[in-house]
C-alpha cells in the first residue's frame, strides 16, 4: 500500500487517487533502501536461467507451469494467461522480457491450483502498460517505466519502475505480499 519515489520527490495525482493502509515515500530512507531493494530482485531476476523461451508468443490463452520464461524483445498478452501450481503453494513464476511487457484491454492474468500472486514477477527491461480493464497479477518490476490505463487492475503484487515513472488511471493496486522473497530463495 506505499508509494515511493528516489531519487527525486514528485508524487502527483494524490489526491484525488488514495492510498489505502499506506504511506507517501518521497526522497526519504524508506524509499532509497526500497530503490536498492528493487534494483537488486530486478538483476537477480535477469540472471536467472531461463526454462522456456516464449519469444513471439502471445500469453494469451496458455497455461503455464513453474518456470522461468524469456522474451529476447517484447511480451504481449491478449486473452486469459493461467499460471498453474499444480498444488504447490511456492511455485514461482518468472517472466524475463528484453525490452516491453504490453497486456491488451480486457486480458487477464489468473493463478490457479495454489499458485500465490506474490511468487509471479514479470521483470521487464524498459516499460510496461496494462491496457484498459486488466486484470494483472504479481510483481512488475520495470527498468524504465509501468503504465496503468484505465481500471487495469494489479492483485497481489507491486508495481516497481525504476527509472521512471508509475502512471495510474482509476486503477486498483492490491499489494498481498508482505515481504518480495528472493527469487530462487
Amino acid at each position: 500500500g506505499n508509494v515511493g519515489v528516489w531519487p527525486g520527490t514528485a508524487i502527483t495525482g494524490f489526491p484525488p487517487g488514495v492510498v489505502t493502509n499506506g504511506t507517501f515515500h518521497a526522497s526519504d530512507a524508506v524509499a532509497q533502501t526500497a530503490q536498492a531493494d528493487a534494483l537488486s530482485a530486478f538483476n537477480a531476476l535477469a540472471s536467472m536461467a531461463p526454462t522456456t523461451v516464449l519469444t513471439g508468443t502471445d500469453l494469451g490463452g496458455l497455461t503455464l507451469t513453474p518456470g522461468v520464461y524469456f522474451f529476447a524483445s517484447s511480451a504481449f498478452l491478449t486473452g486469459t494467461l493461467r499460471l498453474d501450481a499444480q498444488g504447490n503453494p511456492n511455485a514461482l513464476f518468472v517472466f524475463q522480457m528484453g525490452s516491453t511487457l504490453i497486456s491488451a484491454s480486457n486480458s487477464s492474468v489468473l493463478t490457479i491450483n495454489a499458485a500465490d500472486d506474490c511468487n509471479v514477477y514479470w521483470q521487464v527491461g524498459s516499460s510496461a502498460t496494462l491496457g484498459t480493464d486488466s486484470a494483472f497479477q504479481g510483481n512488475i518490476l520495470a527498468n524504465a517505466s509501468i503504465t496503468m490505463n484505465t481500471r487495469a487492475s494489479l492483485i497481489g503484487g507491486r508495481a516497481l519502475a525504476l527509472n521512471g515513472a508509475v502512471t495510474l488511471d482509476s486503477n486498483i493496486i492490491e499489494a498481498g505480499c508482505l515481504d518480495i522473497p528472493a527469487p530462487g530463495g
